[in-house]
């Protein structure tokens, strides 16, 4: 069995950003990563940098049916509207994190020890559980590492789940 660092729990403040959402099944996950390299060429663009990791921020799961997600990326400040994006803001507060340094098919199973740990150690998630899934207040997985940067085996993502208040 492979073992992953303690996650930490920290504050976040709230954080400005822009995004595409899709609702994808497991097997149609691609389709909303593949708009992240389109989503930063538009930013650049139009001469907005990032500010912090692209993410991706699940919505709503619902494993057997669909998924709703944003693919985004943390800006400095308000961005101008525009057809291909939507603007937000990622709330703050506790977040318990954890950085994982691998292969992203192993990051089912980093996210499963992240779910026991918290029930471990008794936190529990900003979510509301429904007959359509469960949505989330934030779920992100953060991209840390380019993918044409680096290799897929040694990519940086960091998990960031927002706990209840």
């Amino acid at each position: 069995m492979q073992t992953f660092p303690a996650p930490q729990v920290v504050d976040r403040p709230e954080q400005p950003y822009v995004g595409v959402t899709r609702t994808v099944t497991m097997t149609t996950m691609g389709e909303i990563a593949d708009r992240l390299p389109l989503l930063i060429g538009r930013l650049t663009e139009v001469g907005i940098a990032p500010a912090g990791a692209p993410f991706l921020r699940y919505l709503v799961i619902d494993m057997d049916r669909s998924l709703t997600v944003e693919a985004g990326v943390p800006v400095a400040g308000p961005a101008p509207d525009d057809e291909q994006w939507h603007t937000g803001v990622l709330p703050g507060g506790r977040y318990a994190t954890l950085t994982h340094t691998g292969h992203p098919d192993e990051l089912i199973a980093v996210t499963d020890g992240l779910l026991a740990w918290a029930g471990e150690h008794g936190h529990h998630w900003d979510v509301e559980r429904g007959p359509d899934g469960d949505r989330w207040g934030c779920r992100l997985e953060a991209f840390h590492t380019h993918p044409m940067e680096v290799p897929i085996d040694a990519w940086v993502t960091e998990l960031a789940f927002r706990l209840a208040d």
